[in-house]
């Protein structure tokens, strides 16, 4: 109550002084807290420019995939890191006709490091009876086309089903594994991935890597 009557009136210079010096003790603690505030408030975006991206996250970010709806023969297509990934679940018959393809094949024990460990297998998978495939050629990076029902006997005598790339003839079987005498030098890529359960696949990790 004092105080406020000694900033109503004009009081004395002796009266005013310690009125005075509190006054400055606050504006000299304000004024260090706004500055402090300030540069907090200039840190946070430079701390935040040190992270990534919600964007750059996405780009590397593990995909799952519910397989629980695909019947044998099917194939759905996923992204993942912006590209187009594979899954198709395989017969038995389809399986079975892998096995005797070696001889049409430019790399059919997957020598080239195309895939992970867990896939260098005659059916390039984790389990036999689903395939998991980046869906771009290794030629030039165009995207093949799946054939068929017998359909991709057009371009493989013998052989009913696979991976057929217009753009420059390039054929792959149902395994990814390129067929001899066409430009695509390599299998295609099989990606990192794992089971989380019996219908979902986790693409983009694999089980046990650091």
């Amino acid at each position: 109550m004092s105080n406020v009557s000694l900033d109503a009136h004009d009081s004395s210079e002796a009266d005013n002084q310690p009125d005075s010096n509190t006054r400055r003790r606050f504006l000299t603690v304000a004024t260090s807290v706004v500055g402090g505030v300030g540069v907090v408030g200039a840190a946070v975006p430079f701390i935040a420019s040190w992270n990534p991206s919600i964007k750059a996250k996405a780009a590397g970010a593990d995909v799952e995939a519910d397989i629980s709806k695909i019947e044998p023969g099917q194939l759905i297509r996923v992204i993942w890191r912006s590209k187009p990934v594979w899954i198709a679940r395989r017969t038995p018959e389809l399986l079975a006709s892998l096995e005797g393809l070696a001889d049409k094949l430019k790399d059919p024990n997957s020598d080239e490091e195309q895939q992970p460990e867990f896939a260098k297998n005659t059916y390039r998978s984790l389990k036999e009876e689903f395939l998991v495939l980046v869906g771009i050629c290794t030629h030039l990076g165009c995207s093949p086309q799946h054939f068929k029902d017998g359909a991709f006997e057009q371009y493989v005598e013998g052989v009913p089903e696979g991976f057929f790339c217009p753009c420059h003839g390039s054929k792959f079987d149902m395994a990814g594994r390129v067929f001899q005498n066409v430009p695509a030098p390599l299998n295609l890529v099989v990606p990192p991935y794992m089971f989380i359960d019996d219908n979902t696949i986790l693409i983009g990790s694999e089980e046990g890597a650091a």
